[in-house]
């Protein structure tokens, strides 16, 4: 028989190998639960988009991405997120993941913040409303609060007191904006990179123009033509109209007003040359009390620099290019030949004089 020494070295010895075996169970089992934390998941190739909302618990977020199948499972989830990043936030947004991908880099961007920007590019020529409409359609934010906040002229009272809202000076380019971004924000952004892209033209404004004037009409010469190599000659035509106390007879200003009122058919018809409305040029001299688009670079350099010229008129050549004219009888010609091309074509149409 065991003495009682030679029992409790046994029960030392046999304590010894279970904590042996609970410590080596531990660290394989740890180091199997690293493998996977670490591990790619997901099907290759396939990228997908999911939204984490406010306040969201983690243990739900677990589930939630276990579903979307970003993740192999949500108790594998709750270990990685506390073995290393417990106490860290979990940042509310939009987030975009490319499979396979591994539940720490899983853990890391969402907790780093690391939102998805969407790529939204805003054409020249677009106006206040335009860009409203295509930042909602993209689900970034809800037109109308895009538009109230655009009047926030505060954001250009350095460039002029005249504005009334911010139309003209948010710059049409590409930009890189998360979902659910405030409309102020993306707003300060737009100005910015007007600032950026635009600031370095205030010194050349012609005498006699404020750089206000200069942007006005940089907005009638961008929805007048998309050619750029046409725009220093429309701007020359408006140029010398104003010289000689011509009315613009911009149709696009007419346009712009009736939209504004919510009457544009999508057709401009003889009538609505007395559209009343101070940014109608058909009835007042002058420009404009505003931009009526926000225009590109190209735009604002041929307003501040149009060709030398003595047309007073133009007209559509049906393919996006124009015929200019000195006189109106060269103009009426025009206008002539272009009615007969639509009438060849068989295309209905609507065209007046300026």
């Amino acid at each position: 028989m065991l003495s009682g020494q030679q029992k409790e070295v046994k029960k030392i010895i046999f304590f010894l190998i279970a904590i042996l075996i609970i410590a080596s169970l531990y660290f394989v089992g740890k180091k199997y639960i690293e493998i996977q934390i670490f591990k790619p998941y997901g099907i290759k190739g396939e990228s997908v988009l999911v939204e984490i909302k406010p306040g969201m618990k983690v243990r739900d977020l677990a589930s939630f991405l276990q579903k979307k199948k970003i993740v192999r499972g949500r108790i594998l989830f709750l270990l990685g997120y506390n073995m290393f990043f417990k106490g860290k936030t979990i940042k509310a947004g939009e987030y975009k993941f490319e499979l396979p991908i591994s539940l720490f880099d899983v853990l890391k961007k969402i907790t780093k913040g690391e939102i998805y920007l969407h790529e939204i590019t805003i054409p020249e020529g677009s106006t206040i409303d335009d860009i409203g409409k295509i930042l909602e359609r993209e689900g970034i934010l809800k037109a109308d609060d895009f538009v109230r906040a655009s009047k926030n002229v505060e954001l250009v009272s350095h460039f002029t007191d005249k504005a009334n809202d911010l139309e003209g000076f948010l710059f049409p380019d590409t930009y890189f904006v998360p979902k659910g971004i405030p409309p102020e924000k993306i707003l300060k952004i737009m100005v910015s990179r007007f600032k950026e892209k635009v600031g370095g033209y205030l010194d050349k404004v012609k005498e006699g123009f404020d750089f206000y004037s200069v942007l006005i009409l940089a907005s009638l010469i961008e929805k007048e033509t998309g050619v750029d190599s046409e725009k220093p000659l429309v701007s020359s035509v408006f140029y010398n109209r104003l010289k000689r106390g011509m009315p613009l007879q911009c149709d696009p200003t007419v346009i712009y007003a009736l939209k504004k009122e919510g009457k544009y058919q999508n057709i401009l018809r003889k009538e609505d040359l007395s559209f009343p409305s101070p940014y109608n040029t058909y009835l007042h001299k002058g420009l404009p009390p505003g931009p009526i688009c926000n225009p590109g670079i190209a735009s604002i350099e041929s307003a501040i620099n149009p060709a030398r010229t003595d047309y007073l008129y133009f007209v559509s050549n049906g393919d996006g290019t124009h015929t200019f004219s000195s006189d109106l009888n060269s103009h009426n010609r025009a206008v002539r030949n272009y009615i007969r091309k639509i009438r060849e074509s068989k295309k209905e149409n609507s065209i007046f004089y300026r």
